[in-house]
This record gives C-alpha cells, sequence and structure tokens, in this order.
C-alpha cells in the first residue's frame, strides 16, 4: 500500500481521540478517570482478542505487558485526569509534543542523535508550550497539564517500544492484548479508588461505546499499523491532529475560545511538530558504528526512526 494512502489511514487515530475530551466532559460521568479508561478499554481488546483468536507465546508476555501500561493503562488514566482538568485544545496539544519525546528517546536509547532542524523544531515547540501555560488571564489547572505532559512521555515511551521489540503479533492480537491487559490492570485502581458510574444514561451509554468501539478498536489498531509501518517519529507527529480537531469541537460545540497570545503559542507548537515531521521524513545517512548501537530487529537508521 502506498505510504501516502497509510499516513492518511493512520490520521484517523488522533482525529476521533481529538474528540475524546468532548466526549469526556459533556457525555460521561464525572471524576472517574480509572473506570473510563477501563471501560474503554477492555470490551475493546475482548473483542479483538476473539477475533484474532491468537494467544501469545511465553517469551512475548513481558514485553506486552509493559507495552500494556505505556500504551494503555498509563495513557488512558493520565488522558482522562487531563480531560477532566483542562479544556480539550490545551490538553490535546500538551500530548502533542510526542514526536520530540519519541525523538529523544531514540536519542538517548540508540544514541542516534536527531538532526539540528530538529532540535531546533522541539526548542521552539518547548518554547510555545511554555506561552501557551502562561497566558494572561488563564489559570490552567497544575495537575490536569502534568497529567498531560507525562502522558504524552507514556506514549511515546509505548510508541518507540512497540517499533523498537517488533513483537511478531498479527496485528488485532496485538492491540487486543495491550487493551485487555491495560484495562485489567486499570481494574482494581477503578474499583477502590471511585465510585461505580452505574446506572448509566443512554447518553452515557453512547459516550463509553463511542470511546470503546470508535476511539479505541478503530483507531489503536491503526495506529500501531502505522508505527509497524511508518516511520516513528512521523507517526507520532500525527499526533498533532487531535488538539486541531478539538480545539474546532470545543469551538464549535461548547463555544471555547483563546486568547491572541493563546492562538499564537498554540500556532507555534504545531509549527514545530510539523517541522519535526518533515525533517523525519528527510532521507537520513547511514549512522556510523561508533555511535550507533546496534539492534537486531532495526538494521538501518531509517528502520529506527
Amino acid at each position: 500500500m502506498p505510504t501516502g494512502l497509510i499516513t492518511l489511514l493512520v490520521s484517523l487515530s488522533p482525529l476521533v481521540w481529538g474528540s475524546t475530551y468532548l466526549v469526556t466532559t459533556e457525555w460521561l460521568p464525572a471524576e472517574r478517570p480509572f473506570w473510563a479508561a477501563a471501560i474503554r478499554t477492555l470490551p475493546a481488546g475482548l473483542l479483538l482478542i476473539l477475533w484474532s483468536r491468537y494467544l501469545p507465546t511465553r517469551n512475548q508476555w513481558l514485553k506486552l505487558l509493559v507495552l500494556a501500561v505505556l500504551n494503555i493503562a498509563c495513557f488512558q488514566t493520565l488522558l482522562f485526569i487531563a480531560a477532566y482538568r483542562l479544556p480539550g485544545g490545551i490538553a490535546a496539544l500538551i500530548g502533542s509534543v510526542q514526536p520530540i519525546l519519541v525523538m529523544l528517546f531514540i536519542w538517548f536509547s540508540l544514541n542516534i542523535r536527531p538532526a539540528k532542524a530538529a532540535v531546533i523544531a522541539a526548542l521552539v515547540a518547548i518554547f510555545g508550550m511554555y506561552l501557551l501555560l502562561n497566558t494572561p488571564g488563564n489559570s490552567w489547572d497544575q495537575w490536569g497539564a502534568m497529567a498531560a505532559f507525562v502522558g504524552a512521555i507514556s506514549m511515546a515511551a509505548g510508541s518507540f517500544y512497540t517499533r523498537q521489540w517488533q513483537l511478531q503479533l498479527p496485528l488485532l492480537a496485538l492491540t487486543g492484548w495491550q487493551l485487555l491487559l491495560g484495562g485489567l490492570l486499570l481494574l482494581p485502581f477503578a474499583l477502590l479508588t471511585e465510585a461505580t458510574p452505574w446506572p448509566l444514561s443512554a447518553e452515557q451509554l453512547y459516550g463509553y461505546g463511542y470511546l470503546s468501539l470508535v476511539g479505541t478498536l478503530l483507531t489503536y489498531a491503526l495506529w500501531f499499523w502505522g508505527l509497524r509501518s511508518l516511520n516513528t517519529v512521523a507517526v507520532s507527529a500525527l499526533g498533532l491532529l487531535s488538539p486541531l480537531m478539538a480545539v474546532i469541537l470545543g469551538w464549535l460545540v461548547l463555544d471555547q475560545s483563546l486568547s491572541n497570545q493563546g492562538i499564537a503559542a498554540m500556532s507555534i507548537v504545531l509549527v514545530s511538530v510539523l517541522a519535526l515531521q518533515w525533517v523525519q521524513s528527510k532521507p537520513q545517512p547511514q549512522s556510523n558504528s561508533s555511535n550507533t548501537i546496534a539492534v537486531p530487529t532495526l538494521k538501518t537508521k531509517e528502520d529506527i526512526l
């Protein structure tokens, strides 16, 4: 399949994820991040496992569990904490620094230095984040902002190791087992720390159903497919579509707005992430053995990135 078509299909994931913030605040029971994350992931994971009918081998379980913690349990919980505490556009924008974080993981884990242009783009994005979170008249919830940022770190690490380990599972099994394991890890925290959301109204059922089937089952399968097929940093950079969708939905549905400085800061971050994706898409020279750590399954710098 052409790379452009794969990229177009994978981009549907962050577009759909951008609606998570609206659905969470408008349709779901309030202040139940663990339950929201568990209900979102468990049914989707179970359906994918039943469809794929694949049981991982003994040496795959530990890596699957690590990926489930990073990509699902930790990320989803922090995502919902951010969604409950921040405007959707701001929460999604903080998460859009994922490609920068993936680049740093590659640098520190594999000793492959990013291009200078990529470093500049990363620094400009960080400056834009500072401007955004310090806009006069805006008082963003610090815990929400921290949750969004730590969630981005978790997802970036999960994306990096998903590509690095190259687990030989069918795509739907890889997605389903991560969702199921992540959901099972979340369930005890939901039971011990939060009131159960039952009974659910029809609107809340629709919200959970949308997040589980469309916002998780479909989108995670596409996302992991992209991580197997495309440049890891470039795939992560598609996450910038999430804040764009969140801002558009907030403006259309919730009548949300940003100050001029906030809009300028958001533009700086998004342009920086776009620049980073462009830099990563350029052909890279082969790395010298002196500054590259050999990886059994990934032979060249292009394979890793």
